[in-house]
């Protein structure tokens, strides 16, 4: 993929990065949900070594917040169930609607009225899932996520809200199973892709304030934000994740087609130029070849 190729022009050392398509058929993202068949999502390019480990620091969020899904469908948890500061559900943990401050145990708002990126919030999800389940969170989530998708060299060292290390192809098997979920329900999924407490503003990290700030249950979604890291062309539906480690993953479901890139270099004003230039080249081949 011709897109690719602009990764060697970044201030970075190290760079890997995945496309990947699913044909679409079955529900959002081209998923059938667990237990139907799955619409298998295949490489459309790839660029660096997809050996090398790196640090994803918030995009491990996305994987976090996936094990509590998981957990929710084993009805484990529910979304409704309370955890966190008073009055605030699992859902609000999710997303980011739970009033908690950035770190600190802090509560700057009442539960469902303002959208404050917490990575309190999702240190109490993994607690509150190690007391429900009496399993530590690092070993739940190696067997719940990383174990059945094949991440082989994915490992949580430390904080839920970013300590996951791992190559692009973990990373990619998990992009992946965002194109065509296997792990859950279409109807879990979709509720997790759609925006949770809709209408809330906040600060997107890096970007500023947006009215509204969406989010779904663990995932961000684009919606009108700007600016932001995704392109322009991007959809309003596109979710996903970015990490201050220099790493992102998005899926667009609007044309089924997910985006992954690994860095080594601290997230910048380099990458809020890059990143967005990166995400609509990709669309664009994709959308030439696909009419040629």
């Amino acid at each position: 993929m011709d897109a690719l190729r602009q990764l060697d022009t970044w201030p970075v050392r190290t760079a890997a990065a995945v496309v990947l398509r699913s044909p679409g058929t079955g529900g959002a993202g081209g998923a059938a949900g667990a237990g139907g068949p799955r619409a298998v999502a295949t490489q459309v390019g790839v660029a660096g070594d997809p050996t090398v480990r790196f640090r994803l620091a918030s995009v491990s969020k996305l994987m976090s917040a996936y094990a509590v899904l998981v957990a929710i469908e084993e009805g484990a948890l529910a979304l409704d169930e309370p955890a966190g500061p008073e009055s605030s559900t699992v859902a609000h943990l999710l997303a980011h609607a739970s009033g908690l401050a950035f770190s600190g145990d802090r509560v700057m708002a009442r539960p469902g009225t303002r959208r404050i990126y917490s990575n309190t919030g999702f240190e109490e999800l993994g607690r509150h899932l190690e007391r429900v389940t009496d399993i530590p969170f690092d070993v739940y989530l190696a067997e719940a996520v990383f174990r059945p998708l094949g991440m082989g060299t994915a490992v949580l060292e430390g904080s839920p809200a970013h300590a996951v290390t791992a190559t692009l192809a973990d990373v990619g098997a998990f992009a992946a199973e965002l194109l065509a979920p296997s792990l859950v329900s279409a109807a879990t999924f979709a509720a997790a892709t759609s925006v949770a407490f809709p209408g809330l503003a906040g600060v997107l990290p890096g970007f500023g304030a947006q009215h509204p700030n969406d989010w779904g249950l663990g995932f961000e979604i684009r919606g009108t934000k700007s600016p932001h890291w995704t392109a322009a062309t991007n959809s309003p539906a596109t979710f996903g994740h970015f990490g201050r480690s220099g790493t992102f993953v998005w899926v667009d479901p609007a044309v089924n087609v997910a985006c992954v890139v690994l860095t080594d270099r601290d997230f910048g004003d380099w990458a809020g130029a890059a990143w967005p230039v990166l995400s609509a080249d990709v669309l664009a081949e994709l959308e030439v070849a696909r009419t040629a």
